[in-house]
């Protein structure tokens, strides 16, 4: 369920809820193979986007959604922009 949005994305429910599936399945997967490790996020490259998942360190049932123009990004950037959003956010 997307709690908030910024941009002109129609169909961004439709890619949060099938989002939700990966995150769950890479957790599910991190359990089976008994790693200790938390996810930090989730990087999916497209041909034309790049998509971050960024797992809340204290909801790891929620997390962050980042999609961003594969030509006019800076991925590095994004990835410590939206690391410095979830140290800011308060729930």
């Amino acid at each position: 369920m997307v709690i908030g949005q910024s941009g002109s994305s129609a169909n961004m429910d439709v890619a949060a809820a099938g989002n939700t599936e990966v995150v769950r399945a890479q957790l599910k997967l991190l359990e089976s193979l008994g790693q200790t490790d938390s996810i930090d996020d989730i990087l999916i490259t497209l041909t034309t986007q790049y998509d971050i998942l960024r797992l809340l360190g204290e909801h790891p049932s929620m997390f962050i959604y980042l999609t961003m123009d594969k030509s006019k990004s800076n991925l590095a950037l994004a990835r410590y922009k939206v690391a410095e959003c979830e140290a800011q956010l308060v729930l």
